[in-house]
């Protein structure tokens, strides 16, 4: 018999092989580093770009989401809902008659405001009133003279409204940082900026500036208390309907600071 011989062939692992895993994440990682032109850097300078662990998933944002989606509706009080029965929602009262159920439906224990808040026609419509009554508390009045100076000279502000003349207005350009975002700094549009003293001494403590908000044709004011008489606070609605003109209202409504709202028939 002829000798037989056995060979022993020894497993050798490719390396060449490889998961489709471990492929992807190194294609992953060379499509990260890129050639970016960034300043302060050397032309042709690479910036490897490294993938932050994403914290939050697309299934807890949409399980946020739609739990937001489930909650409740807002739940008004008793007394609310029992004054809101007083007001039909479908009618629009004469002024007379809404002053009487704005004030009839206010269920605060303190003396409320009587708002009025109206859908305006034009957007950027602003206008100065001087009302018949108070709206409430009344405002400091204050002609600026050199003595205004001097207090503002101190950071002493010790006023509400601010009027001036022309001559006036260079010497109060300084302090129109501390005047401006306060309000305070005269101008023609709301009517503290006169061309006389005469005219300067004929605004009061009920004058207000009633304006539309910056992007919508909103107007929100208060007309007075609702401890006030019935017919203060119609003049003092009547005064604001006039500075504005009626042909610019579409919608008006009235309602305390704690009340439902009443639509107004204008």
């Amino acid at each position: 018999m002829g000798k037989t011989k056995t060979a022993f062939v020894k497993e050798v692992k490719d390396e060449t092989k490889r998961s489709s895993f471990e492929e992807l994440k190194e294609k992953r990682a060379k499509q990260a580093e890129e050639k970016i032109h960034i300043a302060g850097l050397k032309g042709g300078q690479r910036v490897k770009i490294i993938e932050a662990e994403q914290i939050i998933t697309t299934e807890e944002i949409k399980k946020e989401e739609e739990e937001k989606a489930k909650k409740a509706p807002r739940i008004r009080g008793k007394k609310y809902n029992e004054v809101k029965a007083k007001v039909d929602r479908n009618k629009s009262y004469p002024v007379k008659e809404a002053i009487k159920l704005v004030k009839e439906t206010s269920y605060s224990k303190f003396d409320g405001s009587v708002e009025l808040h109206m859908v305006i026609k034009k957007l950027g419509l602003s206008a100065s009133v001087t009302l018949p009554h108070s709206a409430g508390k009344e405002k400091r009045v204050e002609i600026a003279s050199d003595e205004t100076i001097k207090k503002l000279e101190l950071g002493k502000i010790d006023f509400d409204i601010l009027i001036a003349t022309p001559d006036m207005m260079p010497k109060l350009v300084p302090f129109a940082k501390v005047l401006g975002p306060k309000g305070l700094m005269p101008n023609p549009k709301n009517g503290t900026l006169v061309p006389d003293i005469k005219k300067a001494k004929s605004v009061g403590g009920n004058t207000i500036t009633i304006k539309t908000e910056k992007e919508a044709p909103l107007i929100h004011t208060v007309i007075g208390k609702v401890s006030q008489k019935e017919e203060e606070l119609e003049e003092n609605l009547a005064a604001i309907i006039k500075a504005i003109s009626e042909k610019q209202v579409e919608k008006a409504y009235l309602k305390a600071t704690m009340g439902p709202s009443v639509r107004l028939k204008i």
